[in-house]
């Protein structure tokens, strides 16, 4: 996409394919969990204390010890089973998680899914309309209240920089986290982020000189086709800033290839099990050399 738009203007192909492409961003993280998991893990469903009430969120951290931290950003369809296994993945691998419900504004986990359907007019408008309670100055607020929360948690290690995450919408939230914590934030990744480089003021790549993070971008065979000139202003922004950034095009995958919970688009499955692997791997690499 070329430019900044709202979710009153997204089709319902669009927002097919964007949803889509948020569940599977999460399902490559969740795919081996039992079978990679080093540390036991605790989890436990937390209310984080914002300017406006109180965000539900699920904090999962190995059992002992003290780790580094990590904000998860969801996708569209919000904090749900999916990413809680992932969170628990994560976790085993030697981190604090914390994933928040985005749209605790209006309503706790809103389980969209799996009953959500596109073809559901008060399904397409409840979505757009929690969607639409995001704001850049909002989100800004509440990294902060976030990365606040992470710190004041006795299995989070202080001296360690904080990693971010984020899929589909969460993408360039993970960027404006960033950019409102550059003291803490030390990593970011983001897996077929939608609105990463618009034509607006407030576009997230413009945030780069306030950031002091590496980065690591996936992006859908499909979002670049789209806009294909995305990867190349981010690539000016990161290095202009001088912070490292690792962009990658996954050929042959879709918006949302990393997420095991989203359906197949018109018969076609949007997951894919070995991209996602992937994707996780280089998640990994990114938080193991840089939140130390």
């Amino acid at each position: 996409m070329t430019k900044d738009r709202t979710p009153e203007d997204l089709s319902r192909r669009e927002f097919n394919a964007l949803m889509l492409g948020v569940g599977a961003a999460i399902a490559g993280a969740t795919a081996s969990t039992t079978a990679s998991a080093a540390l036991s893990v605790t989890e436990k469903d937390v209310l984080v204390k914002m300017n406006e009430g109180s965000a539900d969120a699920v904090f999962i951290a190995p059992t002992a010890g003290v780790y580094p931290g990590v904000l998860v950003w969801v996708d569209a369809f919000g904090l749900r089973p999916a990413f809680r296994e992932m969170g628990k993945r994560l976790a085993a691998e030697g981190y604090s998680v914390l994933i928040p419900n985005p749209y605790y504004r209006t309503t706790r986990e809103p389980h969209l899914l799996p009953e959500f359907s596109f073809k559901n007019a008060d399904d397409r408008a409840r979505l757009m309309a929690l969607m639409g309670s995001l704001t850049p100055d909002g989100v800004r607020d509440d990294a902060v209240a976030y990365v606040e929360f992470l710190d004041a948690q006795p299995q989070v290690k202080k001296t360690a920089k904080i990693g971010t995450q984020g899929y589909c919408m969460g993408g360039p939230l993970t960027m404006r986290t960033a950019a409102a914590r550059p003291d803490r934030i030390g990593a970011g990744g983001s897996f077929h982020g939608g609105g990463l480089v618009t034509d607006k003021p407030d576009s997230p790549h413009l945030l780069v000189s306030k950031m002091k993070s590496r980065y690591y971008f996936g992006i859908a065979m499909n979002d670049d086709k789209a806009q294909p000139d995305a990867k190349d202003k981010l690539r000016t922004a990161f290095a202009e800033a001088k912070l490292p950034a690792e962009i990658e095009v996954y050929d042959g995958a879709l918006h949302g290839w990393c997420l095991p919970d989203i359906p197949s688009q018109d018969g076609s499955p949007i997951y894919n099990p070995a991209q996602a692997e992937r994707a996780w791997s280089k998640l990994l690499a990114l938080y193991k050399a840089t939140l130390v």
